[in-house]
């Protein structure tokens, strides 16, 4: 029986503005993506009999034809024309609507682990053209690492990997609507926009201090207003000695840049005593 392993890992937004709404209803935007080392893992095995079968070990989750991994691997193989048998089995950790990519990063490591698997041999340009057609954020996850995002989000630079450095990710028990976010957010009022030129040229300077200064996410204007838990968890962060704080996509999940790793234990016990979220990470840049 043949199998692959892959790991698919999680995003934030070190800088997220958004410049204009667009007459097809989608956002202009301009971020800094970077992954983490938080991460799902997905199992493929080669069946004899022809399908697709994922199997999830969190209950609630849709493993039928709608999750997107399942909706990439039908993609893929159209596109190859085959209709082979595979058996996918995903260990779920990305907390779930978050505003960190974990559908979409799943859905990357389903192109990439399929691609391996039946030896397609496609380019990662091959598979973004894929994968943009299921969700703008996948381009990136299939690439990884640090990156400019712009467009929808699929026009790409890569960048190089910023300093290393402590993270704490804390997703609070709320469930937050992506598109109320962006249906509420109207950007040609927007006043203040994130430095994002100044991170990209901090990132390549290797500043993190440059970095975290210029930390903005145009989102917050709505998603904070909403729900002030996500300020209060910022505000602990940097109480306890982040360099800052920031809510990551629509939210609600925030992270905080530590440069010491007892301050940022420190910071994740004190969310999860005071109940201010109910997953908490400390992990660093991928």
């Amino acid at each position: 029986m043949e199998q692959i392993v892959r790991n698919a890992y999680a995003k934030i937004n070190l800088g997220l503005d958004v410049l204009r709404r667009r007459e097809d209803g989608y956002h202009e935007v301009k971020m800094i993506m970077q992954t983490i080392g938080l991460y799902d893992t997905l199992t493929f095995i080669k069946k004899a009999e022809p399908g697709i079968v994922l199997k999830i070990d969190r209950e609630g989750l849709d493993a039928g034809k709608d999750n997107l991994i399942y909706r990439a691997a039908e993609k893929l193989f159209a596109e190859a024309g085959i209709s082979p048998g595979v058996e996918i089995l995903l260990e779920k950790r990305i907390p779930i609507a978050a505003g960190m990519a974990g559908g979409s990063t799943d859905a990357a490591a389903a192109l990439h682990g399929l691609n391996d698997l039946f030896e397609l041999g496609y380019s990662l340009e091959r598979l973004q053209a894929i994968g943009v057609k299921l969700g703008a954020d996948i381009p990136y996850c299939l690439m990884g690492g640090t990156a400019l995002s712009e467009g929808i989000g699929e026009i790409l630079t890569e960048l190089p990997a910023p300093p290393s450095c402590v993270l704490v990710v804390a997703r609070p028990d709320i469930d937050v609507s992506t598109r109320f976010v962006y249906e509420n957010l109207h950007a040609d009022t927007l006043t203040c926009h994130p430095d994002i030129d100044g991170m990209e040229a901090a990132i390549r300077s290797g500043s993190l201090d440059g970095i975290t200064k210029r930390m903005g996410n145009v989102l917050e204007t709505v998603t904070v207003r909403e729900y002030p838990v996500i300020d209060g968890i910022k505000e602990l962060m940097k109480a306890a000695g982040a360099e800052n704080a920031l809510m990551s996509g629509s939210g609600p999940t925030v992270f905080g840049i530590f440069t010491e790793e007892s301050k940022a234990r420190t910071a994740a016990e004190q969310i999860l005593e005071r109940s201010l979220a109910g997953q908490v990470f400390v992990t660093g840049f991928h």
